[in-house]
């Protein structure tokens, strides 16, 4: 988990000025008055936008405003509203007065929120008539909307957790999909702390991901880094669980697989339910396309699992196949949005 940040300025819209203007017609040719009222300025609205995980898109454009109102018309009119701007952001941002520090709002799931009001239109000189005053030639303009610096934060907690042995290739897969750049090297334990980036599989879809600290034998009970893993890991909704396809240790991937299974199993077994996609990882070690299909169907076949269904080979290195990835995972965690006519898919 990381905080998101951004400073942004919003500004709600200028209410319309009222109209000096009085009646001229022919039955009338020295009417009353009949200058409108303006319009309300628009107001800044923020809404939580479910799917929406960071302030990555904040980071194009610093000022947010709304419409201004119409000055008041004739006849009486009253200007046209401003319109409203309506900024979405993800569910859980703290959104922060950045001038005084004062928190204004918790942003929860599913809410709307007026952020900054608009400007109440002035008074047009019909709304000065009176006995003693038939032909007023006074308007009041209108007032201006609020304005804020905002200051926003988000806490990010991946919606994919990357697990595996060390040196299973979790960093440099964090780095070839998102801009991340954790540490890399070849020993164990290279990652001593949860590292994320944010995936993006296009314009709209982000995903983010963390790069959890390897997983050994015995971190249930403590080992390695054990718990300090497992805590970070039951955050998340989805596991990329990547296997290297060539342990240099001449280890089986399968049994590799099966002992992270044992451990998460034995420390939550609500964590070793969640959704799963192994990841056969470092595919640019095998010869050819025919060497790793059959790498991945071997593997499917020992671990019963159903080929690019359950299983996808890949190589963080190279990139091979990382498209497909973002795209599998994008589905599992918005099924509705892939299922939908039009959607995702």
């Amino acid at each position: 988990m990381f905080v998101d940040r951004a400073i942004i300025q919003v500004r709600a819209g200028k209410g319309g000025d009222g109209r000096v203007a009085f009646r001229r017609e022919k039955a009338a040719p020295k009417g009353g008055p009949n200058g409108g009222n303006g319009g309300k300025g628009g107001d800044v609205v923020i809404v939580a936008e479910e799917g929406m995980s960071t302030l990555y898109d904040l980071r194009y454009e610093s000022l947010y405003k709304a419409f201004d109102g119409e000055v008041g018309g004739l006849t009486q009119c009253t200007g046209k509203d401003g319109e409203d701007f309506i900024l979405k952001l993800p569910p859980g941002t703290l959104i922060f007065n950045h001038a005084t520090g004062d928190l204004m709002h918790d942003l929860a799931p599913g809410e709307r929120v007026v952020i900054a009001k608009g400007g109440k239109g002035g008074w047009g000189n019909e709304h000065f008539k009176s006995s003693t005053n038939q032909t007023p030639r006074t308007a009041t303009e209108g007032d201006p909307g609020e304005a804020f610096e905002l200051r926003l934060e988000l806490k990010l907690i991946a919606e994919v957790g990357f697990i595996g042995m060390p040196n299973a290739g979790k960093s440099t897969l964090l780095k070839a999909l998102t801009r991340a750049n954790p540490k890399i090297a070849d020993y164990p334990f290279t990652t001593l702390s949860p590292q994320l980036g944010i995936a993006e599989v296009d314009a709209e879809r982000r995903i983010v991901m963390a790069d959890i600290p390897g997983l050994i034998e015995g971190a249930s009970q403590g080992a390695g880094l054990g718990h300090d893993f497992l805590r970070h890991v039951e955050r998340t909704r989805i596991l990329v669980h990547l296997l290297d396809c060539a342990p240099p240790d001449g280890s089986n991937p399968a049994d590799n697989y099966r002992t992270i299974r044992k451990e998460l199993e034995q420390y939550s077994l609500q964590l070793a339910e969640r959704p799963e996609l192994v990841v056969l990882n470092k595919a640019d070690l095998l010869d050819d396309d025919k060497a790793r299909r059959r790498a991945l169907l071997d593997l499917c076949k020992e671990l019963d699992l159903r080929p690019d269904k359950d299983a996808i080979i890949i190589s963080g290195a190279t990139r091979l196949n990382t498209r497909d990835l973002l795209d599998r995972l994008w589905k599992i965690l918005h099924p509705a949005k892939a299922d939908t006519p039009g959607g995702w898919g």
